[in-house]
């Protein structure tokens, strides 16, 4: 499981273009948001690498 800060992402909006960009990606992966910590994990078989290019191409890059 990958784990990542995200300090941008603060509403239910954030973690839709979220979850879009990175069911794009892996349609199977798992994903678990945290609001109030902006944190999110990850469960993917996708590298990190790509994982973390999504997320700043989606406009939250990991802190």
């Amino acid at each position: 499981m990958l784990t990542f800060t995200l300090p941008d992402m603060s509403c239910g909006h954030c973690t839709g273009a979220i979850s879009r960009a990175l069911k794009e990606l892996d349609p199977d992966c798992v994903l678990a948001f945290d609001l109030a910590a902006h944190r999110l994990q990850v469960e993917s078989t996708v590298d990190r690498d790509e994982v973390i290019e999504a997320l700043v191409e989606a406009g939250y890059p990991p802190a």
